[in-house]
């Protein structure tokens, strides 16, 4: 299967109208309200930046929308031409086959070759008992080389820079074929050239119909490549102070209290998207 072949199978996976709700989400730990009430809509087909200090429970939401852990309130949709799904009363595996989720840092001391390990990608897309078929393996192939790590397919996955592995993880995800996508820092451990490229491939799929939610450290690289975005603050426990398209949020008076610094917001000059400079405030 070619790589052009790849993504029309993804295509036919990801419907282009799935949208992703969270509603009312609850968590605490230790008798700590971590997010209070929080609302997250990412409209289908784009990108959402999930944005705010350290702190505010940007990782801690992902991991309750992926059905990694459970809210203690709240619930979680996808939306979609037929009406809303709750995607946390799914069963695990068609949940599975909607939804991936590339944790940041997420690390492994299995030894498995990375080839092994997107092919897990496939898992919820066979039958229990069954191995990875010819189109599975031309799938994950696919999935690599589209992240620039098909020479590192049978590398030892414990042997991999941080770098290295956090392209692993994205081809594990697309080589899963969701129609929704959370990532958790997906440019962490990356160089400059590398944040570029994996951004570039995140607004690629959304071209293809998938939905991406992506929590980001970089205000600027929010602003340059986000179509939406929602700012968590701190407080007692997180919660959404504004949420809509990125010209409209990344401004100066929701950012310079939230992050504690003073914001300028230039105009690129190719691009027309806003570019963020910080001073201390």
């Amino acid at each position: 299967m070619t790589q052009t072949s790849e993504r029309s199978a993804h295509v036919a996976d990801a419907a282009p109208d799935a949208g992703l709700a969270a509603e009312r989400v609850r968590w605490s730990v230790g008798g700590r309200l971590i997010l209070d009430d929080v609302d997250v809509t990412a409209p289908p087909a784009a990108v959402t930046g999930l944005l705010g200090p350290n702190g505010t429970g940007k990782s801690t939401l992902l991991r309750l929308v992926a059905g990694v852990q459970r809210p203690d309130g709240g619930r979680v949709s996808l939306a979609g031409a037929a009406g809303a799904e709750d995607l946390l009363a799914m069963p695990r595996r068609r949940r599975a086959r909607m939804l991936a989720f590339v944790e940041q840092d997420a690390a492994t001391e299995l030894p498995v070759t990375v080839l092994d390990a997107v092919l897990l990608g496939r898992t919820p897309h066979r039958s229990l008992l069954a191995g990875p078929t010819d189109d599975d393996q031309a799938l994950a192939r696919a999935a690599l080389d589209r992240v620039g790590a098909l020479a590192l397919s049978a590398r030892d996955v414990t042997t991999l820079s941080g770098g290295e592995r956090q392209r692993v993880h994205m081809a594990r995800a697309l080589a899963q074929a969701p129609r929704v996508l959370l990532l958790d820092e997906p440019t962490n451990h990356l160089d400059v050239a590398a944040q570029l490229a994996t951004m570039r491939l995140v607004r690629e799929l959304t071209v293809e119909g998938v939905t991406v939610l992506a929590a980001l450290h970089d205000l600027s690289l929010a602003a340059a490549t986000c179509d939406h975005a929602v700012v968590l603050a701190p407080g007692d426990a997180g919660h959404v102070v504004a949420a809509g398209p990125v010209d409209e949020v990344l401004v100066p008076a929701v950012i310079d209290p939230v992050y504690g610094v003073r914001t300028t917001v230039l105009r690129h000059p190719r691009t027309g998207r806003p570019v963020l400079t910080f001073e201390e405030a």
